[in-house]
């Protein structure tokens, strides 16, 4: 999975947290960007990737922000302080990093935000989502798409895919909701066995009471997700912002703004409501899985 945004790479939410409290302590203390980027001897532009979440912000720095916002109560700056190693640490030792040979910066952002999200919506007209994929059919995909060669890395980037499937199970499971044009189900992915045996792992697995799997059948005709797949996190943070991941043909677009953010999760309820029923779903993606049976 390539992932580009319209901003340099996708903050993370302990990133996010830091720089929205950074930014409220600047806006109460009067200062402008500018005059914070004085205070701290570098660019404004440096401030705003800090207060965006986009970049590890050194504790030196923040200590340094809340003495020139005139912030000194030892309490605010130990939980800041310890919010800024926090969220470096959180970047640097994910699980993930093992597989930074096969792994773009941009898909190690993705994971990380998976791994800390509550709850991920997702629209998909094409495959199988990631998190409810069989081995066989990820590495099917992963052998299509081509961006990988040799089996080594076909074989880290499916362990990989197969290891935030953890997500699900976990002590604190992901919340799953997924639409599926009814196309995916008949996409002959790896083949007939590998698909059979792919439609049955996502049967047993919208058994499970944080996953949600519903399909939007032919019969609706034209919808609103004709334009494309994408996925909308939610986070437990009170400050956090829901976040907008669509796909395209060259590369993956984040969203972070709120008008963009609440089209797509117009385009979700539309889509969740033409689709058939939980029940009704399951039954036809059993049905399609005994034609395939071997």
């Amino acid at each position: 999975m390539s992932m580009r945004g319209t901003t340099d790479r996708p903050s993370t939410v302990l990133g996010r947290q830091l720089g929205d409290e950074l930014r409220r302590y600047r806006e109460a203390a009067g200062l402008s960007t500018t005059q914070a980027a004085e205070a701290l001897d570098c660019t404004k532009g440096k401030i705003s990737r800090m207060e965006n979440g986009r970049v590890l912000v050194r504790t030196p720095d923040v200590v340094a922000l809340l003495h020139a916002y005139g912030v000194d109560e030892p309490e605010t700056r130990e939980r800041l302080t310890r919010l800024t190693r926090t969220a470096n640490r959180r970047r640097r030792e994910g699980w993930w990093h093992q597989y930074g040979s096969v792994l773009a910066d941009t898909y190690r952002d993705y994971v990380e935000m998976e791994s800390i999200c509550e709850s991920v919506r997702i629209f998909q007209a094409q495959l199988i989502p990631g998190l409810l994929q069989t081995a066989e059919y990820a590495r099917a995909v992963t052998v299509a798409s081509r961006a990988w060669q040799s089996s080594e890395e076909i074989d880290q980037f499916v362990q990989v895919r197969i290891a935030r499937q953890q997500r699900l199970v976990n002590e604190s499971p992901l919340e799953l909701w997924a639409v599926l044009a009814q196309g995916v189900l008949h996409q002959q992915v790896g083949g007939n066995e590998v698909m059979h045996a792919q439609l049955r792992h996502v049967i047993a697995m919208a058994e499970q009471p944080n996953i949600t799997v519903q399909v939007l059948p032919f019969s609706r005709g034209a919808h609103s997700g004709m334009f494309g797949p994408y996925l909308l996190m939610s986070f437990p943070q009170v400050t956090a912002q829901d976040l907008v991941l669509t796909e395209t043909p060259t590369g993956n677009i984040w969203m972070e703004r709120e008008s963009e953010v609440a089209h797509y999760r117009t385009l979700f309820d539309d889509a969740r409501t033409a689709s058939l029923p939980p029940t009704e779903s399951l039954t036809l993606i059993r049905r399609i899985a005994e034609e395939l049976q071997p």
